[in-house]
């Protein structure tokens, strides 16, 4: 289809937009989003006083289609509750996106590209603005009348965007169109490098929250300009100057041997994430991401004091976003999701090795996690050549695929609350994994269950309860 033709076509994906808002909005069907589990993971001097304690809110991943999530959120008191929305979505680049993983077989480490998602469309462009329009008006419902959306995209498809969203914001409520400029990426030959990314950012209504940022501005000749009022500063560039911040960020993409790097290509600096939300909320301010990935909107709102929702389809986003966020020493949160079959594509069996008196108020319990395997390594989310690797370092020790371990000590059976978790991998840190885990158990209970959840490296879940 060309060009011509999708500009002819731009009104009538409006049009199904709203008519799929609206249908929506007014459907009796009930999701059914659950508790599946509550994080508590946190040893007590390392977790920071929550700041949401007054209100007894709970920051939340959705492990789900965010269509489905925003239906629940707007069903359920969130309509006109959240403040700042950031968007990452496919970019109709037409490739697949994928996470490395290492990995050691037992010599050295090797890396495998593990497919994260598809950004690709067979039914086309057309397709593709449909879906995101509908998104974008329950993202606006969404919006509380002091917010605004920053929606992240490049060269492919953003001059579409563009003009979707003048009708869906109001062309009066468009605020700015942010490039931001990197170094890294490809050189070309026949054309001019592309080296940037647009960010539209559009607000609810002409109320809404920004809060001015100040960057560095070098002087000419860097040297100083001594003008009067004016302060100056010096770093090993030159003398400079703070001014408002512009529209062109010159911000770093992250690393290879970043500290920061999870892995995944198309993650995003924190000092991107942190402009946006100090600029465009207060504390208690509600951030929301429903195209999460590796979770950095999280764990910057965290840091700066923001609650926050995030949503994705992705096994290995949602183990990731738990890990960085565990790291991170976060404050609580729930993970929510649709009822849904077990996972029976990995199992492991539990060895009790030994129960053993701890004091007064507590006992112990140490078990083993062992025999760890992948039921069929053809239906991994993996490119076949990497097959014979895997299999190899099955063969030679399978634990090395175990990427998570928690554990309820207390299961009760409506959700997971992990007093315990263990993790092998974050960033670019790859580190031993202990298979024999202690656990402190409260005295005097007849009878517990004890959940223990294993997730390995390609996201897989399996859990299984000890009956004590």
């Amino acid at each position: 289809m060309n060009k011509a033709s999708i500009i002819n076509e731009l009104q009538e994906i409006i049009s199904y937009g709203k008519r799929e808002r609206d249908k929506i909005l007014n459907s009796s069907e009930n999701i059914n989003f659950s508790l599946y589990e509550k994080v508590t993971a946190f040893e007590e001097d390392k977790v920071r006083k929550s700041e949401h304690s007054t209100d007894n809110w709970q920051n939340k991943i959705f492990y789900a289609d965010n269509i489905k999530v925003m239906e629940f959120l707007l069903k359920n008191g969130y309509k006109g509750k959240i403040d700042l929305i950031y968007i990452d979505p496919p970019f109709f680049s037409e490739t697949n996106y994928n996470r490395r993983i290492i990995l050691n077989d037992g010599e050295k480490d090797i890396f495998i590209k593990h497919f994260a998602y598809e950004d690709r469309w067979r039914k086309g462009i057309k397709n593709y603005l449909e879906e995101l329009t509908v998104k974008l008006y329950l993202m606006r419902d969404l919006l509380s009348s002091k917010g605004s959306i920053y929606v992240h995209l490049d060269w492919h498809i953003v001059h579409y965007i563009k003009v979707l969203m003048d009708e869906i914001f109001g062309r009066e409520n468009f605020v700015n169109e942010i490039i931001w400029s990197y170094k890294s990426g490809g050189v070309g030959k026949r054309h001019f490098s592309k080296k940037h990314d647009t960010i539209l950012f559009y607000s609810k209504t002409k109320n809404y929250i920004f809060n001015v940022q100040k960057e560095k501005s070098y002087n000419r000749e860097l040297k100083p300009y001594r003008f009067k009022g004016v302060k100056e500063f010096k770093d090993d560039i030159g003398w400079y100057t703070y001014v408002n911040t512009k529209d062109v960020w010159n911000i770093d993409m992250i690393g290879r041997t970043s500290k920061e790097r999870v892995g995944y290509d198309t993650q995003k600096p924190r000092k991107l994430l942190e402009r946006i939300i100090l600029s465009s909320t207060d504390e208690n301010s509600i951030v929301a991401d429903f195209f999460a990935g590796s979770g950095t909107t999280g764990v910057v709102a965290e840091k700066l004091k923001r609650k926050w929702i995030m949503s994705d389809l992705g096994a290995t986003s949602i183990a990731v976003m738990k890990e960085r966020l565990i790291e991170e020493r976060a404050n609580r949160f729930n993970l929510y999701r649709i009822p849904h079959e077990e996972d029976d594509s990995i199992d492991f069996k539990i060895k009790i090795k030994k129960r053993c008196p701890w004091d007064f108020f507590n006992e112990c319990l140490e078990i083993e996690i062992e025999d760890y395997e992948i039921k069929d390594i053809s239906k991994l989310p993996v490119n076949r050549k990497y097959w014979l690797k895997i299999k190899d370092i099955l063969e030679k020790d399978s634990f090395e695929f175990v990427e998570y371990i928690a554990v309820d000590t207390d299961y009760k059976g409506a959700f997971f609350s992990f007093k315990q978790e263990h993790y092998r991998t974050y960033g670019n840190k790859r580190g031993s994994f202990n298979k024999n885990i202690l656990l402190k158990l409260e005295k005097n209970l007849k009878k517990r269950n004890i959940a223990v959840q294993l997730i390995d490296v390609f996201g897989n879940e399996k859990i299984k309860i000890i009956n004590l």
